[in-house]
């Protein structure tokens, strides 16, 4: 079975990358947060106020568990996938996983610049913007650092220069090959 799963902090082009790389390669794209809403009913935003950040990470894992069964798609998780180790192991059963690296002012800059940030992204901490985001990700990143096979830094760089460096990462014989 051969998916490709991203991951990454909020704003880390999961979504933009994924939708690219899938048509560079002529394979399905799927968003887990997409398909969350369209299999809930709810918005991300509705569905953390009434059923809570549980609520919704349980959900996470069903939809998680349902597109990780397909072969040959790109898949973009949100954001706290790699919070359920459960998710985790059937992310990197299903395929290889790619974390996309964003730096704080970087995802900053991003959230400020998308009107979906409200609906999509509601706040995990009650700290300011800014300071979430700095904590958010130091304790997300050794989470990361053990989901993925391989990490791609976004900052700086246009979706065809990501996305080129995964499939030269992914589809390199020398990758491969430490694979057994």
């Amino acid at each position: 079975m051969m998916n490709i799963i991203l991951i990454g902090y909020r704003c880390s082009g999961k979504t933009s990358v994924g939708k690219h790389l899938a048509r560079k390669l002529g394979w399905p794209f799927v968003d887990t947060d997409d398909r969350l809403k369209e299999k809930d009913g709810r918005s991300v935003k509705d569905i953390v106020e009434e059923d809570g950040w549980e609520g919704f990470r349980r959900l996470e894992q069903e939809v998680i568990q349902e597109v990780c069964s397909r072969d040959g798609t790109v898949i973009a998780t949100g954001g706290g996938a790699i919070i359920d180790s459960a998710n985790v192991a059937v992310m990197q059963k299903s395929g290889r996983v790619v974390w996309l690296k964003v730096s704080p002012p970087t995802v900053q800059q991003r959230m400020d610049r998308d009107d979906n940030t409200d609906e999509q992204r509601p706040a995990l901490t009650s700290k300011g913007l800014y300071d979430e985001i700095i904590d958010v990700l130091k304790a997300r990143t050794p989470l990361y650092e053990r989901a993925m096979d391989v990490s791609i830094n976004t900052d700086n760089k246009d979706t065809v220069k990501i996305v080129d460096a995964i499939i030269r990462e992914i589809f390199s014989g020398s990758y491969f090959e430490n694979d057994n």
